[in-house]
Parts: C-alpha cells; structure tokens; sequence
C-alpha cells in the first residue's frame, strides 16, 4: 500500500503525488491544478502549513493563514458562525414553534416530515429529536446503494424498532449503479462518492415531493459540519458533470437512477412544491459523543471507525483513493470541527492524524471486494485508480451555477459556512 495516506504531524513535510500532496517527505505543496482547458499552467508551489488552531492544512489549496497562522475557515467561524451558534444552549422554544409549524403543514398526511436515515450517529439521532422531543411523525427514508455494512443496517433497524418509526427503503438499480461508479473512476476526478450522494439526495427529495411531504430533516448540523470539505477534494451537486462522465465511460443507460438538478432542487422544489429543509440538530446541546453513547445505551446503537465508514465503498473512497491518489485526508475538516466545537482537543486531533485512516489489509479486501462487485479484476480496477488525476474542469459542469448560488445564499445570509467553491 502507498504510504502516502500517512498524515503528517506539524514538524513533517509533504510529499507531492502527482499535482497533489500527503503529508511525509517534500516541504511543498501545489495548488489545485486542473488537466482541463481551464487551467494549462504549472502549479504554484507553496510551503506545507498547518493551521495553528484547527488541522486544517494547504493540501486545501485555497487556504490561507493570519499573521498567528490561523487559517480562514478558524476565522470565518469566529465571525460568521459563532456569533449565531449556541452549541451550549437548548433552543427549545425555537425547536418546538418548528415542530408546530411542521404538525400543522402536515396534519392532513399520514407523515408531517421525512428524514434520511444512514445508520450514522447524526440521523440517528435526528430520528430521536423528532419523535422523542418534537412529538412529529416522521418517515424514515433509507437507501440501499448496495454497499451499506452490516453496522449501518443493524443501526438502522434498532433505530426504527426502538422508535417505533415508519420506514421505505428506495433500493437503487445495481446495474446503473456499478456502471455510473465505474464511470466515474475512469474519470480520473476526486469526488468519487457521487453516483452514491446523489442517489441518496434525489431519491429522497423525489419521494417527498411525490408524497406531498413538503419538510425535510437533515441531520447536518454546525456541531460537526461547518467547515466543509473542499470542493477539490469532494465537489457538489452537479449533474451535468456526472452527466458527461457517464456519457464518456458508461455502458448502460441509466433509465430508473433518481436524479435532480440544482435548478429543480433550489428553485422548483423550493419555490413551487413548498418544500422546506429543515436543522433540528442546531437546536440542541448536539455532543456527538455523548450522542453516540446514548443511542448505544437506549437502543443498543453501535459506533463505527470514522464519519461515513458505515459504507464499504465510502470507507474505501475516504480511507484510501482520497489520500493515496490526491492526497486528501477528509478526517481533516471532520476533526477540525470537532476541534472548534470544543469537544476536542488539536493535540487530540493530530494524534488521530497520524494514525492511516484504515487497517491496511482491510483495505486490501474492500479493494478486492469493490473491483468484483463492480465488474473488473483487480488489476484492472488497481490500473483504473493508478490512471490520470483529473479535476470536474475536464468535464462539462455546472460549476459557474454553484459558484453563483453559493454567492446569492451568502449575501442573502442564507450561507455563513466558508464553502470552496
């Protein structure tokens, strides 16, 4: 295995693979350099940094540092984010005036809300907040994208059980699947979750729309997630881009894959089917270790490795592909916002660093498992990975839309996160 998923303490320097970094030998660092016509010039090195107080670091190209080496993402929280975030403070007159306007938009249907449910400890949890706490009816919305483990599925069902919820499984056409994700390694580009975010996203959204359920949960939350991954390492919704990878590499048509657009998403859905998205996890006390230890105790609720290693193919795409082929470690901006929501410590967070992001051999058998499943031996699939790193650049994309809705969510103060786009 390439040691290149090894994370660097701040005393080590990187070594650049391809146009991107890990953390072991070099002392430079590129910025992200594209193999598309938007981008033919040679990258800017930059010397490896650090943030001083998160672990945020330059293998996000875009980054930059005070004159204390605070990074901006540090910054943008102090001054776009704390001030609005109460992470100490139940807001539970706020949690319960939303849980009324929710019963009351929905007291003709058979469920006044819907949610997605991973097995994860943040869905998890929002199922209890809306059952147990606001007192809603909510569907639990599951899909089946073929690589669920089994933790995800035992999690679920206990979930479901315990809380006595309503679930539909939307289960997504393997074929089409396995042919857009092998498509996508072929790409070349970094953001090879996406025929599985998609999926899941559309599929959801779709059903809602379809049912007349016009309030979505989402266990997202600023807790854990205001510091996003760059879009360099995981970029966003953009069909057209998937659309053009799969019309490169695809060999099936994908006639029942679950698709919608930013437009149909932000605007359509929005604005003409009245459909709302909604945060309960802001209004709590929302530690996620003390989540996790109470859904464990009350319904028998099990832990997993790392955020979103409750999927063989995530667990493979974030614990190795990532950092063995760009150099990206998305524990980075995971920990860092544990480290700015005070429930862990940076010394804490770099010694979980510089431990690989997955057992090796594991690896080894998900890399196996991952090339059967989808069709091709894993020599092929290993030459597949070893191929030319690309960027969404090299694809027809929708990039100047999201760098647009991004900017009107941020003057219209809908957005206060320091998204890289």
């Amino acid at each position: 295995m390439n040691n290149t998923i090894n994370e660097a303490t701040d005393n080590k320097t990187n070594h650049i693979v391809g146009n991107y970094v890990s953390d072991t030998e070099s002392n430079t660092v590129p910025n992200t350099v594209s193999n598309g016509e938007a981008n033919k010039t040679a990258p800017h090195i930059r010397p490896y940094q650090r943030c001083t107080r998160c672990v945020m670091d330059t293998t996000d190209s875009k980054i930059t540092f005070d004159e204390n080496g605070v990074c901006d993402h540090c910054r943008n929280f102090d001054k776009n984010i704390a001030p609005y975030w109460k992470p100490k403070e139940n807001r539970m007159d706020e949690l319960m005036q939303l849980a009324e306007t929710i019963k009351k938009a929905g007291k003709n249907s058979e469920y006044d809300c819907i949610l997605g449910l991973s097995g994860g400890a943040d869905s998890s949890y929002l199922a209890y907040i809306a059952k147990e706490v606001m007192g809603l009816r909510p569907l639990a919305f599951v899909v089946d994208t073929g690589w669920n483990l089994n933790v995800a599925v035992d999690n679920i069902e206990k979930i479901v059980k315990g809380l006595d919820l309503d679930m539909y499984t939307e289960v997504i056409n393997w074929k089409e699947m396995a042919d857009l994700q092998l498509s996508f390694f072929k790409s070349g580009i970094s953001s090879q979750d996406f025929p599985q975010d998609h999926a899941i996203f559309s599929a959801l959204y779709n059903y809602a729309v379809k049912h007349k359920i016009h309030y979505v949960l989402t266990g997202s939350n600023n807790a854990t997630e205001f510091i996003r991954p760059p879009v360099e390492w995981i970029y966003m919704n953009d069909l057209t881009m998937a659309m053009d990878i799969h019309k490169k590499f695809g060999k099936r048509e994908l006639k029942t894959y679950p698709t919608c657009g930013m437009l149909k998403y932000k605007i359509y859905y929005r604005y003409f089917k009245k459909m709302h998205r909604v945060y309960p996890l802001d209004y709590v006390i929302y530690n996620k270790s003390e989540a996790e230890k109470f859904l464990h105790e009350k319904y028998g609720w099990n832990k997993y490795e790392n955020k979103h290693y409750e999927n063989v193919f995530t667990r493979f795409f974030e614990g190795y592909y990532l950092p063995h082929k760009f150099g990206f470690d998305t524990r980075k901006n995971v920990l860092s916002n544990e480290i700015l929501a005070g429930t862990i410590t940076r010394e804490e967070a770099i010694k979980r660093l510089e431990q690989p992001p997955y057992d090796t051999d594991l690896m080894m058998q998900d890399k196996e498992y991952i090339a059967k499943k989808l069709g091709v031996s894993t020599e092929e699939f290993e030459a597949i990975i070893e191929g030319p790193k690309k960027t969404p650049a090299d694809y027809k994309n929708s990039m100047w839309m999201i760098r647009l809705g991004v900017a009107v969510n941020k003057l219209l103060g809908m957005e206060r996160r320091n998204l890289r786009v």
